[in-house]
């Protein structure tokens, strides 16, 4: 990052010529980058927030977002550019003035300035470094709070603690930030969010349930959703949780995986659904904040909003764990108990090895469920029907109900065990076994 000098008067303004220029210098401060003029822009808009922290920190994206204050005309501001370029226009928040812009590769947010003054604006924000505001016309930072400073030093720091008392979802935006920064937080920050925990309680479930999505999909989110739990930010959201020293042991299976079985790995990571952004690696780390008693984590994920896939694959992790019966027990499955036990998992079996490792399972007992899962022509861990159940209608006379699913299994279970190979093998099979 370059060394911005301090500029003379305003309200403590950093000058950007200092900054580096060229192909180094961070696109978000170069309007020619940003897909449309200069000139289109209302005479007071400052950048603000996110966009200018990380562009002095040289991070870049493919997809840009930019947030601009103005101390009028907010909403306007925001259509005027929409049909200047022929972009999609929405109103985020009628009554506080806020609006976007859409374009293919960003956003353009446009805000009413809180308060009677830039500075007041960014007074009211949640960390200095996120107080920075910038001016593309005069090329200058505004910086008031010695965000640049905290910047340069690496750590969050709180502007007042009124603020994050103002929208409590800011104490545990924190730790997401420092994870997605690779920054630490003040010590008295850290000290203040301790004191205003339980106010988290009060944030709207799908708010609180964003910021944890982000620390359970990073790795550096590991040793921050610890922070959280031990400075009693979680509590109030999880009640039962205890064992959280095992995130980091997922985090060390998973790197272990990736060279032992990365096929899996591969699936670990993957969405649990297309339309999701939670995968197994996610579920499985959710599990370790969750009651052992199955009804009690259900209603700890209904609260959070968690969706039916997501509360399924925590579920069915559990309910898989519980039955197995402990690592003696595992290495004794029968062939049929080893089925129930897979259909069971319904898919989330990678989940069960990661969960199963980082509890302390050892790789000699799994390795075997392992060499099932990924052939996809066993018949144990990925049974393929030999017969239809019209089948055993047409052809046996099964009368429809009940029966038809019990020999389908039974069909199943007996192919798993060798002793079926074809669909006329289960023809004659079940019409012994019928008598």
């Amino acid at each position: 990052m370059g060394n911005a000098r301090m500029g003379e008067g305003g309200i403590g303004s950093l000058v950007m010529e200092d900054l580096v220029m060229g192909e180094e210098k961070p696109t978000v401060f170069s309007p020619q980058t940003w897909g449309f003029s200069l000139e289109d822009l209302p005479p007071q808009a400052y950048l603000v927030g996110g966009a200018v922290r990380d562009g002095l920190l040289g991070r870049q994206s493919d997809y840009l977002d930019l947030d601009f204050v103005v101390p009028e005309g907010a909403i306007e501001a925001a259509r005027q550019l929409s049909q200047r370029y022929q972009a999609g226009f929405v109103i985020l928040d009628a009554s506080r003035e806020i609006a976007r812009v859409v374009f293919p590769d960003m956003t353009v947010d446009f805000a009413l300035q809180e308060g009677e003054s830039l500075e007041a604006d960014l007074r009211r924000r949640d960390f200095t470094v996120n107080a920075i505001a910038y001016d593309p016309r005069s090329r200058q930072l505004i910086d008031p709070l010695q965000g640049y400073q905290d910047l340069q030093q690496q750590q969050l720091r709180t502007i007042a603690l009124q603020n994050l008392e103002a929208d409590p979802l800011r104490l545990l935006r924190g730790y997401r930030q420092a994870a997605q920064l690779g920054f630490s937080l003040h010590p008295q920050t850290q000290a203040g969010i301790r004191q205003l925990a339980p106010l988290l309680t009060r944030v709207a479930a799908e708010r609180v349930n964003s910021e944890l999505g982000y620390l359970l999909g990073n790795e550096r989110g590991t040793y921050w959703l610890q922070q959280a739990w031990q400075d009693g930010l979680l509590s109030g959201w999880f009640p039962q949780a205890q064992a959280l020293e095992r995130l980091s042991a997922i985090d060390e299976v998973l790197q272990d995986l990736a060279q032992t079985w990365p096929e899996l790995v591969l699936e670990l990571q993957a969405p649990l659904r297309p339309t999701l952004k939670t995968t197994l690696v996610m579920s499985t780390k959710l599990t370790m904040f969750l009651s052992e008693t199955p009804a009690e984590a259900e209603q700890t994920l209904a609260r959070l909003k968690y969706s039916r896939a997501e509360v399924r694959a925590v579920l069915a992790l559990k309910e898989a764990w519980r039955d197995a019966g402990g690592e003696a027990a595992l290495r004794g499955l029968s062939v049929r108990s080893q089925y129930f036990w897979f259909k069971r998992l319904n898919g989330n079996f990678p989940a069960y090895v990661l969960y199963g490792l980082a509890s302390g399972l050892s790789p000699e007992t799994i390795t075997p469920y392992i060499e099932h899962y990924l052939n996809p022509n066993d018949s144990i861990a990925h049974p393929q029907a030999l017969l239809k159940g019209q089948e055993l209608i047409e052809k046996l006379g099964v009368p429809r109900g009940p029966e038809i699913g019990h020999w389908l299994t039974e069909i199943a279970i007996a192919q798993a065990e060798g002793r079926l190979q074809s669909p006329q093998d289960a023809l004659d099979w079940v019409k012994r076994q019928r008598g």
